[in-house]
């Protein structure tokens, strides 16, 4: 197995014997305390599985193993503790979203056995992730490529509304900036229920009927229930949905 561990713990001699314990089987890095330990993932990462004890100065187990699934969440956690009281253990796992909780000192077999485990565990996240990234890019391109044909004028909106979307989203640095990115790409999707008359009337902005505008203004909502079962685009269909409201 190639996929990289860390170990960390505040006590440099137990960070020794676990280091010996994993190494023949697995690549280890090992860090001192919460705070080196999220600088080694920076530098190393990612890794596929993060072992922390509980009990480390500044930063405990729970808080480490929490911001390690915030920003590597493909990382599974195993958390090993010398008091493992029920709360801790509920804390761990709320917070933390440990996978295993192991009690020190833990017999090297549980622990090659957890950490093997704790792969196979990041192999099916990392999988099922990849299967979700596919099928959302296909299933997007489809309903673009869709919006293209029907309404090539629609297509052109939507363009220009993502491009305007992307350049926003880039200088704020916004964390779903892939969802609103879609929900732009897709905003004007909704229009394939619209006739071509229509779209021509508004974009060469001429007066709409009231039936004409009561049609227009349902396209946002038809949209959203295009795409909203879609994985993964919930929020972006309802962006789509919304986009009309003040």
């Amino acid at each position: 197995m190639s996929e990289k561990i860390l170990y960390v713990d505040d006590d440099p001699n137990i960070l020794a014997g676990y280091q010996r314990i994993l190494r023949k089987q697995f690549p280890v890095f090992t860090a001192m305390g919460g705070h080196e330990g999220l600088e080694t993932i920076a530098k190393e990462g990612p890794f596929a599985v993060v072992i922390s004890d509980m009990q480390m100065p500044e930063m405990n187990g729970i808080e480490f193993l929490a911001k390690v699934n915030d920003i590597s969440p493909d990382t599974v956690r195993i958390m090993l503790t010398g008091n493992a009281d029920l709360q801790t253990s509920i804390d761990a796992v709320n917070e933390g979203r440990i996978f295993h909780f192991l009690t020190k000192p833990c017999p090297r077999e549980k622990l090659i056995k957890s950490v093997e485990t704790a792969i196979r565990q990041h192999h099916l996240i990392v999988a099922e992730r990849q299967l979700l990234e596919e099928t959302l890019n296909g299933s997007v391109k489809v309903m673009a490529d869709i919006l293209s044909m029907v309404s090539p004028m629609a297509f052109g909106r939507s363009g220009r509304v993502r491009r305007y979307v992307r350049h926003i989203t880039n200088k704020l640095c916004l964390l779903n900036a892939w969802e609103i990115e879609i929900a732009a790409m897709l905003s004007q999707v909704g229009c394939i229920s619209l006739p071509d008359m229509l779209l021509k009337k508004l974009y060469a902005h001429q007066t709409l009927t009231p039936q004409e505008q009561d049609l227009f203004n349902a396209h946002p909502d038809v949209g959203g229930r295009l795409i909203v079962n879609i994985p993964r685009l919930k929020d972006a269909a309802h962006m789509i949905a919304c986009q009309q409201e003040p």
